[in-house]
């Protein structure tokens, strides 16, 4: 359940990082709102994990999935760039995320 747990944090990160690009400096209200929502959950799925996941592999695999999955929302939703250099290092950062879990 850990697992779960820290899969849910990192998506949520997700959803508090875009929501803070999103809020403009915190100007706008309704993405302000999604930032604290998201961060609050995030945190608190992260804290259930850590309670079967060492906090190192926790920490690592909640960043990266967090990183790697902002790094994406960039690309589809705000046009970053997305070079092949990029996406290859994203696919490493997946690939690291996966090795993580399995020697865990």
């Amino acid at each position: 359940m850990s697992w779960i747990y820290l899969l849910l944090a990192g998506v949520f990160e997700i959803g508090f990082t875009t929501c803070l690009k999103m809020s403009e400096s915190f100007s706008k209200p309704l993405p302000t709102l999604g930032f604290i929502f998201f961060t609050i959950l995030s945190f608190a799925m992260l804290t259930k994990a850590l309670q079967g996941i060492p906090l190192g592999t926790a920490y690592a695999i909640w960043t990266g999935i967090g990183a790697c999955g902002t790094a994406l929302i960039g690309i589809w939703l705000f046009g970053d760039p997305a070079g092949t250099l990029r996406i290859l290092f994203l696919l490493l950062l997946i690939a690291s995320i996966i090795g993580l879990k399995l020697v865990s």
